[in-house]
């Protein structure tokens, strides 16, 4: 019997359950779902970033302090990580407010597909006035149609680390260009790597990268170190995952960007990081107002707080080691404290980097990726297979020089395929010409196909027409 009385005071508070969640919230009260941005205590400000999780959790926890957020009612921070492809379908689903972190490229892009609103607040304007117009030669405020659309909050550099103890090890000179990571004394540990880095489609500032040597180098001879220095090394998932190649003492070096390297000195001794003298550009990482946002004056409050003093302070904790925008965040007493961030800002911006064309870097950037990851990653073993053999008859004295630099030449110079019956070649205007294309997936897929093939073809010829060591 009281097995029974039980059952029954079961199905009785499962009914009562049910019509209490049925009947809703009382009086209209506001709540907070995965939808919403507002709940009856205040606003959650929606943000979509590339930046990591420690600079994620350091911003959630001092910007809820602030007078700024009490004053906006903003209660919290909801942040959005998807990978850079998915960004677009994620702000016109979620409809974030703020898009942070990711680079010039990434945010020139969102102008170009019409997500950014501009800034227009005055009290963020005037934070933003007193940053400079440019830092290094690179710019820091952009501007459409005279409408400021994103301003940088951070500056960086792109270089590469190395493990000094691994270098000792292998009998690797530190390389300090980027051309030194494309020379055959890297191919003395094949089939080991000697340099991490990642695929293009999955990393921005690995890519900006592989544009800088383009830019530096020039269209034919970039291609030519960018395959040398791929068959050197081996390319990663991630920009994240060739940088813990370098740190775990898989790879004894790594290509990335400052911040990486900065903190990896302080975490794992023995690591350091090179600036490439006059072989770098200052990179500024924008913060923008989305066209999405519900409460754009909260956005721009948040925006300004980022780009003032206090908000700068971020960069400085020993797990983020990033360049703040502002210069004179170094003259406050946690800046003052960042000595060592302080001379690597100093050498970054005195650095002079090389002229850098962001509207080519944009008009390309597409065709770089799927090129990239298609010709010197997906047939990754055949290239590194060709260009072991190669540097070995070198050394054994099977060729010479002038027939080393022309294998070299031939190895990476832009690919030609047959298309339509015509012969095609990878050019700089013919990668202008398709970039837009290979937003669709199908016509994607058909160049991926065409140039990992040619690729291929490629490196099996010239294996074959090298002497055998």
């Amino acid at each position: 019997m009281n097995l029974k009385y039980l059952a029954i005071l079961v199905v009785i508070l499962v009914i009562i359950g049910a019509a209490v969640f049925l009947m809703g919230p009382r009086g209209g009260e506001e709540t907070t779902t995965q939808q919403g941005t507002t709940t009856k205590e205040g606003i959650v400000l929606k943000i979509i970033t590339r930046h990591a999780s420690e600079i994620q959790e350091i911003t959630r926890e001092r910007f809820l302090k602030t007078d700024i957020a009490k004053k906006y009612k903003i209660v919290d921070l909801q942040f959005y990580s998807p990978h850079v492809a998915l960004w677009r379908d994620t702000i016109l689903k979620q409809e974030p407010d703020v898009a942070w972190g990711g680079g010039p490229a990434l945010f020139n892009e969102l102008v170009r597909q019409d997500l950014l609103a501009p800034i227009t607040d005055p009290d963020t304007l005037k934070v933003v006035e007193s940053l400079p117009d440019n830092i290094g030669g690179s710019e820091i405020k952009h501007y459409e149609n005279g409408k400021l659309m994103w301003v940088a909050a951070a500056i960086s550099s792109f270089g590469f680390s190395v493990n000094e103890p691994l270098l000792e090890k292998y009998g690797l000179p530190e390389p300090k260009s980027w051309k030194d990571l494309a020379s055959p004394d890297m191919a003395k540990i094949l089939p080991k790597p000697a340099i991490s880095y990642a695929r293009a489609l999955t990393s921005t500032s690995h890519t900006r990268i592989y544009q800088i040597i383009l830019q530096k180098y020039g269209w034919e001879e970039g291609w030519e170190i960018l395959a040398r220095m791929a068959a050197n090394g081996r390319p990663y998932g991630g920009s994240v995952e060739a940088l813990t190649a370098v740190e775990t003492g898989e790879t004894p070096i790594g290509i990335m960007i400052d911040f990486y390297g900065y903190g990896a000195q302080i975490e794992f001794p023995g690591l350091k990081y090179i600036l490439p003298f006059n072989e770098s550009i200052v990179n500024g990482d924008p913060i923008a107002l989305l066209k999405t946002s519900k409460h754009p004056e909260a956005a721009q409050a948040f925006i300004g707080w980022v780009l003032s003093i206090e908000g700068q302070k971020i960069w400085l904790n020993k797990k983020i080691n990033r360049m703040p925008v502002r210069e004179d965040e170094f003259d406050a007493p946690e800046g003052k404290a960042r000595t060592d961030l302080k001379r690597a800002y100093e050498e970054t911006v005195n650095n002079i980097g090389i002229p850098f064309d962001e509207k080519l870097a944009t008009e390309i950037l597409f065709s770089l990726k799927y090129y990239f990851d298609s010709v010197y990653c997906d047939p990754h073993d055949q290239l590194v297979r060709t260009w072991t053999k190669l540097v070995k008859a070198l050394k054994a004295g099977k060729i010479t020089q002038e027939q080393f630099e022309e294998f070299s030449k031939r190895l990476g110079e832009p690919l030609t395929w047959t298309e339509n019956g015509k012969q095609v070649t990878f050019t700089l205007e013919y990668a202008k010409s398709i970039n837009e294309k290979l937003r669709d997936t199908v016509f994607a897929n058909k160049m991926q196909k065409i140039w990992r093939q040619a690729a291929v073809e490629r490196y099996e010829k010239l294996y074959n027409e090298i002497p055998d060591p």
